[in-house]
């Protein structure tokens, strides 16, 4: 276990994308290109198995983070639940892109101003869906798509996780008992030159509800059956489930392995080379 866990860290893993649902995949290409400014990378439909999907981000998907929507033929509407926080896009000039997404018809749920407690200014903004979009002023600015909010019953139980099953590192970790919550981002690299995962944990809470719209988020791997290995370790210790055996997927050559976090949380890891065959 010891070298599995030395080989995880030395794994060049890297945050992919992120997976969820939505009701109107036209709408939200519109929206995430007008009024974010992402770029539509690449788009599928599926009608035999009645889906189809788009692929967008700030930058090419060999080197950003993007986000993968999905949408299956005929749902309208999906729950988003409690669990899921929000989606983080860092700008140079947070007051401005405010007024361009207003202009565009956006939903601004929370105008620009400091964080509370903090200097870091902030505002939100709801896409289409109901998922909600946090915008942070960054004075440099790498890949704009940022950061993943999860909330999470047990804080410390899940950096755990995530630092023994993916290598994660906390690059910062911050407790306000005055407004009864505490944050830790996790990631590969420095907070403010990669995207992170933002846990959150409010004091006195357990659980949440997933809903069915948020999915999943995908992370490259060298080897996905040595990383299975690991995870499947780190479960018996922390808690989680594995629910995809490391394999190519079916029609695919593409090797991946899933599983849930002791929260519920899904991640998929997607072998490199296959990843970056399947681009071309």
């Amino acid at each position: 276990m010891a070298d599995l866990l030395e080989w995880s860290k030395q794994d060049k893993k890297r945050m992919l994308h992120v997976v969820y649902r939505v009701g109107d995949l036209d709408r939200t290409i519109k929206f995430y290109t007008e009024c974010l400014g992402m770029k539509l990378l690449r788009q599928r439909d599926i009608p035999e198995e009645k889906y189809a999907n788009a692929f967008l981000g700030f930058g090419p998907e060999e080197s950003h983070f993007v986000v993968e929507l999905t949408y299956n033929y005929g749902v309208t509407s999906y729950d988003i639940g409690d669990g899921f926080g929000h989606f983080a896009i860092a700008t140079q000039d947070i007051y401005k892109l405010v007024e361009h997404i207003r202009a565009k018809g956006g939903n601004i749920t929370r105008e620009p101003g400091p964080v509370q407690g903090g200097t870091t200014v902030i505002a939100f903004v709801k896409d289409p869906d109901g998922y909600t979009f946090g915008l942070i002023q960054r004075p440099t600015v790498h890949d704009p798509f940022c950061q993943v909010m999860l909330r999470v019953g047990d804080l410390e139980r899940s950096i755990k996780f995530y630092e023994k099953a993916l290598g994660m590192e906390v690059v910062r970790k911050v407790d306000k008992p005055e407004y009864k919550y505490t944050i830790a981002m996790l990631g590969y690299g420095e907070e403010h030159e990669t995207t992170v995962l933002e846990l959150t944990y409010n004091y006195g809470v357990t659980e949440y509800s997933k809903g069915n719209a948020y999915a999943q988020i995908a992370i490259g791997t060298d080897d996905v059956y040595k990383s299975a290995e690991v995870v499947n370790q780190v479960i018996k210790e922390v808690g989680g489930k594995i629910t995809r055996q490391p394999g190519p997927i079916p029609g695919l050559n593409t090797k991946t392995t899933s599983f849930l976090d002791p929260d519920g949380w899904k991640t998929v890891l997607v072998d490199n080379v296959d990843f970056l065959e399947e681009l071309k």
